[in-house]
C-alpha cells in the first residue's frame, strides 16, 4: 500500500495506468479471463480513419466500453475487434481535393487506376490519431486486428452476401427515379436521402398551358420551377371535378375545390367537368425546347388529388417517379434536358450550361415575361441534400441496380420487433417509420473507390454471373486470372467471364461500385471472411448482444446491419442497440467550427482527465437524449466524484503508513461499531440500485447513486471516524476502521470501474486487491450486511446535522461556537440516544432534546390564502386577514392543530375557515432559530452564555494553529511546542478550555507570550492572534 500523491494531475495517472495495461497487456488478459466462459457478443461500428475523432465520438466510445468492461466483469467473454470504413464518397472528395481536380471527367483523365491508388493511400491519414485517441478515453477494443473494409477477404465476405441475394432473385437492375448528387455524380439510397433532409425556401409557380382547341388554360402548380423546361405531360384525376373559372384575361381550368385557393381577384365559376372530359386534349407548354411525337397531352392517374396545388399535375418523367411511370404507362416520350453534372443540355437554349436548381428564379423571371405565370410565391419546405456534400439533391430517372427489400419487409419488421432499442420509442418511431415506407435498396453507385458490384452481364443474350467467390470467378473467367487480383476498379473489370446462359458470350463486368453502407452492414459476416473461414468463430460472435452508435445511424448502419443479415439469414444482427443523442454546446447548440464552439476532446482529457470526461458524460443524462456539454460539468465530475475518491484513498494510504497498517497481516473480522455497520450496509445496498439499473442501460441513476454514496463515503463516514484514525496504537476499533475502510474502497473500485476505469485501477492495486480490477468479478450485493433500519437511523441523523447546519448559516453562528441544546421535532421513531454523541459533535451542542411536537421552540404565523380562498370570502378577506395577523401565538397553534377556525364577519355572518385556505408560517421563538424539512423541524437554543463563548474562541485556536501546521508541512503524528501570543480574554478562554485544545491539536505544552522565533500572524475576526510552533 503506498501513500498517495494528492498533487499527481489527473492526466499525469491516466498515463501511468495506461502504461500499465499496455505492459501487462491487460485488455487481451480480460478476454482470455473469461476463456470458456458465455460470450457477449459486441460489434463495433467502423469510423473512417480519413478524419479526426470529435467529442461526439467520445460518447459512443465511452459507453461501448463500459459495457464492454461491465460484461467481462458479470463473467462474460467479450471480444472487441476495431474495424476501419474505408471506401465511398467522402475519401474520393479528399482525394480530388488534394489532387485539385474535380469530377469524373477529371479523375479519368487522371486516370482511374492510379485514382483508386490515390485513394487506398489516403484512408489511413489519421488512423496513429484515432488510435491515441482510443486508448487516451480508456476504450478497450482491438486496434491490432480489425476489419478492414477493403482487404479483399473482408470484400469476399461481402461479394458472397451479394451473390447470394442475387440468387434469389432479390438482386435487379431497373430505371427508375433516384436521388441523384450532381456534385458527387452518384445516386443515394433511401436511407441516405433520409439523412441529410434540411428546411429550405424555394420559389413555386403556378404555370400556364393553352389548350389547342379551345384556348383556355389549364393551370398548373410546380415547387420544382426547374424542371418546366424537361415538361411533357399534364396529368388529372379521371373521377375528380374541376372548374372553368372566367377571369377578365381568360378561362382557367383547376380543381373544384382548389378554386377559391388558387383564383387570384374576381372570378367566376362556369361550369364543372371531370376529369376523364380533358383527357387527351393537347396544349401548347410554357417552353417548347422538347420536340418529339407524343408529348404535351394531358393524361388521366389516380395519384393526382386535390390537397394542394391546382390539382392538375406537370409532369417531367425524367424527375418524377409518379411522372415516370406515368408517362411510361401512357405511351408519352420519355425525354431528360439535364445532364450527370445537374445542368441544362443545349437543348434547352436559354439556359444551357447552368445548374438547374439555380435557374428557379430565371425561369419564373421568363414565363412572367412571356404571359405563361399565373402566380408565383415562396415556399418553405423540407428538401433533401447530400449527407456528404450538403448539395441539394435532384431527382433523375437512371439506370441503377436495387435490392428487392420490399420482399422482405414483413420479415424486416418483425426482426425490429424482436430487438430492445434505447430509448424504446425509436422501434415503432423513428425506425419502424423507415421500416414502414421501405423502397427497394438503390444499391450502385457510378464511382471508382468503392467494392466493385460483383454481376458479369453478357452482352450478346443479357444474362448475368454473380460469383461468390474468387475461386468462383477464376473458374469461369477467360484466360488466367493473377492469384493476388485485387478486388478493385480497374483490375476486377479486365477480368472477362464465359457466358453460362449463351454459346461463346464473354461476359463484363457492370461498371458500379456498391453503397459503402453495405459493406458496413455486411461486418458481422466479412469482419471473419465467413463463409470462407472462421465458421466456429461467427457462431460464437452472432448476434451482437448490443451495439451503440450515434441516433442518426437509425438510417444508415443501424438499418444496412438489419437489411443485410435479414436478406443473408432472415435473422436480425443484434439483440439491443444504444442509440446515442448530440452532444450540444452548454447553450443546446450544435458544435460547428463556424459557431467557434467546438470543444476539443483533448483539452477535456489533459485539463480534467479521462475519468471526469467518462462521468460527466455518463451521468449527466440517459446517452439518447441530446446533452448540453461544457467544460463545467467535467469540472464537477473530477471535484464531486474523482478528486473524493482520491482523497479518500489518500486519507487511508497516510494514516496506514504511520500506523504500519498492512491489510495482509490482519484477517477480517465484522466490525461492532456502528458506523463500520453503516457504511457497509449502504455499501451493499449501491450493489442493488447499480446493478439492476445497469440491466437496463440507466447509467444515469447508477452514476448518481454512486456519487451519493461517495460523499456518504467522504463527508460522514470519514469525517466522524477521524477520531478513530488519529488516536495512537492500533486497538481493535482502529483496526476496523482500517479493515472497513479498505473493504469499502477495494469494492467501490469494482462498482465504478466500468464508469471510470483509470483511478478505480489505481486504488484497487494500491490497495491489494490483485493484479487488476478489470480482471475481477463485478461486486454482488451481501444481503446480510443489509440494515435498513440502520440506514434510516443514520439518514436521520445526518438529515438533523443538515438542518442544524442550515440554522447556524442562516443565523451567522459559526459551527466552531458551542451552544447550549438542539430540540429535534420528528414524527417517526428515532434513537437518539445511540446517535446523540455523533449529533452533538457535528452540530457543536452540549444536549439534544427529541419532541413529538415543535410547540417549545415554533410560533406559526397564518394568513390567508388568496389563490385558493380570495373568490369564496370576497368583502371579507381584509377582516380575516385582519383577525389573523392580531391572534397570540397559542391560538393560532389551536388552530394549526384542529385544521380550521370559526369567527363571525362584522355583518354578522358566521365564517369557518378550514387549514387548506391558509398559508401557514413556522416563526421561531424568541431565543431560538429553527428549520424544517424531511419531516423534522430542528431549533437551536441561539443564547451564548459567557463560559459557551469561552469555548467557541478556544476552537478558533484550534483552526488556526490545525492550519499554520498545514502551512508548515508537519508530519500529522508530530507533536509540537506550541507559543501564542494572545489577549487577557484569549487566554483566560484557553487556560479554562485546554483540554479541547489538546484534544484536537497534537501539542507537547503550550505557552503564552511573544514568540522567539518565526510567528504566524491569524485574524479571528475580532481578534488577532500570533502562533509559534516549535517541532
Amino acid at each position: 500500500m503506498k501513500k498517495v500523491d494528492v498533487k499527481e494531475n489527473a492526466r499525469a495517472r491516466d498515463l501511468r495506468i495506461l502504461d500499465k495495461w499496455s505492459r501487462e497487456n491487460t485488455f487481451k488478459k480480460s478476454i482470455e479471463n473469461r476463456a470458456g466462459r458465455p460470450n457477449y457478443v459486441f460489434f463495433e461500428g467502423p469510423p473512417t480513419a480519413n478524419g479526426l475523432p470529435h467529442i461526439g465520438h467520445v460518447l459512443g466510445r465511452v459507453i461501448k466500453d463500459f459495457v464492454g468492461r461491465y460484461q467481462t466483469m458479470k463473467g462474460y467473454r467479450v471480444v472487441r475487434k476495431a474495424g476501419w470504413d474505408t471506401h465511398g464518397l467522402p475519401v474520393e472528395l479528399g482525394v480530388e481535393k488534394e489532387l485539385g481536380i474535380s469530377g469524373k471527367q477529371e479523375i479519368e483523365k487522371y486516370g482511374i487506376e492510379d485514382f483508386v491508388k490515390k485513394c487506398k493511400d489516403s484512408v489511413f491519414g489519421y488512423e496513429k490519431q484515432w488510435r491515441e485517441f482510443t486508448e487516451a478515453i480508456a476504450y478497450w477494443v482491438d486496434l491490432d486486428d480489425p476489419y478492414i473494409t477493403l482487404n479483399n477477404s473482408y470484400i469476399e465476405s461481402v461479394w458472397n452476401i451479394l451473390a447470394t441475394i442475387h440468387d434469389k432473385g432479390l438482386l435487379y437492375r431497373g430505371h427508375r427515379v433516384s436521388p441523384y448528387c450532381p456534385c458527387c455524380q452518384t445516386s443515394l439510397s433511401s436511407h441516405e436521402v433520409a439523412q441529410g433532409y434540411e428546411d429550405v425556401k424555394d420559389l413555386s409557380a403556378t404555370a400556364k398551358f393553352k389548350l389547342t382547341d379551345t384556348g383556355e388554360y389549364v393551370l398548373a402548380w410546380t415547387t420544382t420551377p426547374w424542371t418546366l423546361p424537361s415538361h411533357v405531360a399534364l396529368a388529372v384525376n379521371p373521377d375528380m371535378e374541376y372548374a372553368r373559372v372566367q377571369q377578365e384575361d381568360g378561362v382557367y381550368i383547376v380543381a373544384k375545390n382548389l378554386v377559391e385557393k388558387v383564383m387570384k381577384g374576381d372570378y367566376t365559376v362556369l361550369s364543372t367537368h371531370k376529369g376523364s372530359e380533358f383527357v387527351g386534349k393537347t396544349y401548347t407548354p410554357p417552353f417548347t425546347y422538347i420536340k418529339a411525337d407524343n408529348i404535351n397531352v394531358i393524361v388521366g392517374a389516380s395519384f393526382v388529388t386535390d390537397a394542394s396545388g391546382t390539382g392538375i399535375v406537370h409532369m417531367a418523367p425524367a424527375h418524377g417517379e409518379d411522372d415516370y411511370r406515368t408517362c411510361r404507362e401512357n405511351g408519352i416520350t420519355f425525354v431528360s434536358v439535364v445532364n450527370g453534372q445537374g445542368r441544362y443540355t443545349d437543348v434547352v437554349t436559354d439556359f444551357a450550361g447552368r445548374f438547374v436548381k439555380d435557374c428557379d428564379l430565371d425561369i419564373v423571371k421568363m414565363l412572367s415575361e412571356q404571359g405563361t405565370l399565373y402566380s408565383k410565391e415562396k415556399y418553405e419546405h423540407s428538401y433533401p441534400h447530400c449527407w456528404r456534400c450538403k448539395s441539394p439533391l435532384l431527382y433523375y430517372a437512371m439506370e441503377s441496380w436495387f435490392i428487392e427489400t420490399t420482399a422482405i419487409k414483413d420479415q424486416l419488421i418483425a426482426n425490429n420487433n424482436s430487438v430492445d432499442w434505447y430509448p424504446g420509442h425509436v422501434r415503432e418511431g423513428r425506425f419502424g417509420k423507415f421500416l414502414e415506407e421501405l423502397v427497394d435498396w438503390n444499391i450502385s453507385r457510378n464511382r471508382y473507390w468503392g467494392t466493385p458490384l460483383n454481376v458479369w452481364v453478357c452482352p450478346d443474350c443479357g444474362g448475368q454471373f454473380a460469383p461468390h467467390s474468387i475461386a468462383e470467378l477464376r473458374e469461369h473467367a477467360v484466360g488466367h486470372v493473377s492469384e493476388d487480383l485485387e478486388l478493385h476498379k480497374p483490375y476486377v473489370d479486365e477480368v472477362k467471364v464465359h457466358c453460362p446462359h449463351c454459346e461463346g458470350g464473354v461476359m463484363e463486368r457492370t461498371s458500379e461500385v456498391i453503397d459503402v453502407w453495405f459493406d458496413s452492414g455486411s461486418m458481422p459476416f466479412a469482419q471473419h471472411h465467413y463463409p470462407f473461414e472462421n465458421q466456429e468463430t461467427f457462431a460464437e460472435q452472432f448476434p451482437a448482444d448490443m451495439i451503440c452508435e450515434g441516433i442518426d445511424q437509425t438510417r444508415g448502419w443501424f438499418y444496412s446491419l438489419l437489411a443485410v443479415s435479414t436478406l443473408f439469414t432472415g435473422k436480425a444482427p443484434y439483440k439491443a442497440v444504444i442509440a446515442t443523442g448530440h452532444v450540444l454546446d452548454e447553450n443546446g447548440q450544435k458544435m460547428s467550427k463556424s459557431k467557434g464552439n467546438v470543444i476539443d476532446p483533448w483539452e477535456i482529457i489533459n485539463e480534467f482527465g479521462t475519468d471526469a470526461f467518462r462521468w460527466a458524460l455518463l451521468s449527466d443524462s440517459a446517452p439518447w437524449n441530446s446533452k448540453r456539454f461544457s467544460k463545467g460539468i467535467v469540472a464537477e465530475a473530477k471535484s464531486k466524484v474523482v478528486d473524493t475518491l482520491v482523497n479518500t484513498h489518500a486519507f487511508l494510504t497516510l494514516y496506514a503508513g504511520i500506523d504500519g497498517y498492512k491489510p495482509e497481516e490482519h484477517a477480517y473480522r465484522p466490525s461492532e461499531n456502528k458506523l463500520d455497520r453503516w457504511i457497509l450496509s449502504r455499501l451493499n445496498s449501491l450493489i442493488q440500485v447499480v446493478d439492476k439499473g445497469l440491466a437496463v442501460n440507466d447509467f444515469v441513476n447508477s452514476s448518481q447513486a454512486i456519487e451519493g454514496f461517495i460523499d456518504e463515503l467522504s463527508n460522514w463516514y470519514i469525517r466522524r471516524s477521524r477520531d478513530r484514525f488519529w488516536g495512537s496504537g492500533l486497538n481493535d476499533d482502529k483496526l476496523s476502521a482500517y479493515q472497513t475502510l479498505t473493504h469499502v474502497l477495494l469494492t467501490l473500485s469494482k462498482v465504478i470501474a466500468p464508469f471510470a476505469p483509470l483511478i478505480a485501477e489505481d486504488i484497487f492495486t494500491n490497495l491489494g486487491g490483485g493484479e487488476s480490477v478489470h480482471l475481477a468479478d463485478y461486486p454482488q450485493a451481501d444481503e446480510s450486511l443489509i440494515d435498513l433500519a440502520l440506514e434510516q437511523d443514520m439518514e436521520s441523523a445526518r438529515q438533523i446535522v443538515e438542518l442544524a447546519r442550515n440554522v447556524r448559516n442562516e443565523s451567522g453562528i459559526k459551527t466552531r461556537q458551542p451552544l447550549s441544546s438542539l430540540i429535534v421535532s420528528m414524527d417517526r421513531e428515532f434513537a437518539v440516544s445511540e446517535y446523540e454523541d455523533i449529533i452533538k459533535e457535528e452540530i457543536n451542542v452540549k444536549a439534544i432534546d427529541i419532541e413529538t411536537s415543535d410547540s417549545g421552540f415554533v410560533d406559526f404565523t397564518l394568513k390567508l390564502n388568496l389563490k385558493v380562498a380570495g373568490k369564496k370570502y370576497g368583502k371579507n378577506v381584509g377582516f380575516l386577514q385582519g383577525y389573523l395577523k392580531n391572534l397570540a401565538p397559542e391560538q393560532t397553534r389551536a388552530i394549526v392543530e384542529q385544521g380550521q377556525f370559526s369567527v363571525t364577519s362584522p355583518e354578522g355572518e358566521e365564517l369557518t375557515v378550514t387549514a387548506d385556505e391558509l398559508l401557514v408560517e413556522k416563526q421561531a421563538k424568541p431565543g431560538y432559530a429553527s428549520a424544517s424539512g424531511y419531516g423534522l423541524t430542528v431549533a437551536l437554543n441561539t443564547d451564548i452564555t459567557p463560559e459557551l463563548e469561552q469555548e467557541g474562541w478556544v476552537r478558533e485556536v484550534v483552526r488556526a494553529v490545525q492550519d499554520t501546521r498545514k502551512k508548515l508541512d508537519l508530519p500529522i503524528e508530530k507533536r509540537v511546542h506550541l507559543t501564542l501570543d494572545v489577549d487577557d480574554e484569549l487566554k483566560a478562554a484557553i487556560t479554562a478550555f485546554e483540554h479541547v485544545l489538546r484534544e484536537n491539536v497534537l501539542i507537547t505544552d503550550v505557552a503564552f507570550g511573544k514568540p522567539q522565533g518565526q510567528a504566524e500572524t491569524v485574524d479571528l475576526g475580532s481578534k488577532t492572534i500570533a502562533i509559534s510552533i516549535d517541532a
